[in-house]
């Protein structure tokens, strides 16, 4: 029987250090499997880290999990999920709540995965309304409501600024940061453009 952890973070700029820490808490895991900068609202199977954890476990292993959103946002999938792996003979253990088991396991893990469906949607919609908030100050101020001066990536030099002189002075490209004191990433992608 083998100890497994499943950690997933939205992000690329978060860490699954914290689950991992709270997790471990004195436990040996034999396997550890994550999903980083991957969302929850896409299916667990699809995820690659997910996916191999599903094709490693086997009858009689625990998974154990920070909690139920980690295995996602959508209730039906997250649902269909444990189902499975309980099906499969794999005990699902969800920190703070224990051993999913069959029923009124199943059943928690339902309400739970509802209010994490619930809070996808709620940061959907205020995700859309600041965007509409923004769209529309800039449109009267030519401002967002957040001060920024458009509505993508914050434009750090003048494209056909830097290129030209990058070309002019036929600049490497960390020559070219320094001297308009950007960096090399921007410089790559205002020279790419």
């Amino acid at each position: 029987m083998s100890q497994i952890a499943y950690y997933r973070v939205s992000s690329n700029s978060q860490s699954i250090d914290a689950q991992r820490s709270s997790l471990s808490n004195g436990k040996q895991f034999d396997r550890e499997f994550s999903d980083e900068g991957v969302s929850g609202a896409i299916p667990a199977a699809s995820r690659p880290g997910f996916s191999a954890m599903l094709n490693y476990v086997r009858e009689g292993d625990c998974i154990h999990i920070y909690a139920i959103d980690r295995l996602g946002r959508d209730a039906i999938d997250v649902q269909q999920t444990i189902r499975a792996l309980l099906v499969k003979g794999v005990t699902v253990d969800v920190r703070g709540l224990g051993q999913i088991a069959p029923g009124v396991g199943e059943l928690i893990v339902a309400v739970l995965a509802q209010v994490a469906d619930m809070e996808r949607q709620r940061i959907n919609e205020r995700t859309a309304s600041g965007r509409e908030l923004a769209i529309a100050t800039l449109a009267a101020t030519g401002k967002t409501h957040k001060g920024k001066e458009s509505m993508g990536r914050p434009v750090k030099a003048d494209v056909a600024a830097v290129k030209a002189w990058k070309n002019k002075e036929n600049a490497t490209i960390a020559a070219t940061a320094e001297h308009f004191s950007i960096s090399s990433a921007t410089v790559k992608r205002y020279c790419a453009a």
